[in-house]
């Protein structure tokens, strides 16, 4: 099992069926040699960013610990904690996460879909978890209906199938070698 989001796979010539028919309609139908890729439940799990959140949870504690002992006015070399804090927040969000979910991908992994999803996802988890760059607008309730309502609708998006005639095409031609040397080769 992967750890992102799977593409279904759908074999070339049922292609333009699946396209034509919704997929509420084929909910049940088996396609020969097809892979329906991650259900609902799977992606819900898939989407959260939990290897990044955990990396920023651990930040999030330093920095937490920091204005317990220096207060509203903390500083880390000079720098007030709560820019630190902001700071820490757009880099996991904006840089790590599309990092992480591209670090980690297989063959068959959505992983430009995950990575976007998981990208929207990430302040919504870090509100949830207390991060100190929210602490100004912290609300428990908001937090777990915001976390709620956004993994709800997340598992709704699912990549779109693609083809597997086409993919094995492509793996097949091998590939040639530089011009240049067979050339000068002879």
């Amino acid at each position: 099992m992967s750890r992102l989001v799977r593409k279904p796979q759908v074999p070339d010539e049922h292609l333009s069926d699946l396209e034509r028919v919704l997929r509420s309609d084929l909910d049940g139908v088996a396609i020969p040699n097809s892979d329906p890729g991650d259900t609902y439940l799977v992606r819900l799990v898939k989407y959260v960013p939990g290897e990044v959140l955990a990396f920023f949870m651990v930040i999030n504690a330093i920095l937490g610990q920091a204005i317990k002992a220096g207060g509203n006015d903390a500083a880390m070399a000079g720098v007030p904690v709560s820019v630190v804090a902001v700071g820490a927040l757009i880099v996991s969000c904006l840089v790590l996460t599309p990092l992480f979910c591209w670090y980690v991908r297989e063959d068959g992994d959505a992983w430009i879909v995950n990575a976007i999803v998981s990208t929207i996802a990430f302040p919504f988890w870090a509100y949830l978890m207390g991060a100190v760059a929210f602490a100004d607008h912290r609300d428990g309730n908001l937090a777990a209906i915001l976390v709620l309502t956004f993994t709800a609708v997340s598992g709704v998006i699912s990549p779109s199938a693609r083809k597997l005639k086409l993919r094995e095409e492509l793996a097949a031609t091998p590939k040639e070698g530089p011009r240049l040397v067979g050339a000068l080769g002879g």
